[in-house]
């Protein structure tokens, strides 16, 4: 029987330090894969990863806030307004002045 090969599990550290490598552009991908013994095809996925995920580095809390936070007080009034005029309904039906 033949052995069976098992799979290498990277650390992301590694990953990245590969990835890096390869957005660098120094070195092709063929070169950078046979200097660190991983596929080719496994840096290229590593570099789209970093190059999808860079944009992620710089959200923060001081960029413009979403549109969604913009319309939570509308939310919030609209919601004051109905739970008042179920109050006033309430009221008329029950005898009830204040």
């Amino acid at each position: 029987m033949s052995e069976s090969k098992k799979r290498k599990v990277h650390s992301p550290e590694f990953k990245a330090k590969v990835g890096l490598e390869a957005v660098r552009g120094v070195q092709t991908i063929n070169e950078i894969g046979r200097a660190y013994g991983v596929h080719p095809i496994q840096v290229g996925k590593w570099k789209k990863l970093i190059q999808e995920q860079a944009k992620h580095l710089f959200e923060g809390k001081r960029g413009p806030k979403p549109v969604e936070a913009h319309k939570e007080p509308e939310l919030l009034y609209s919601e004051i307004g109905k739970l008042k005029m179920e109050l006033d309904w309430l009221k008329k039906k029950s005898g009830i002045s204040l």
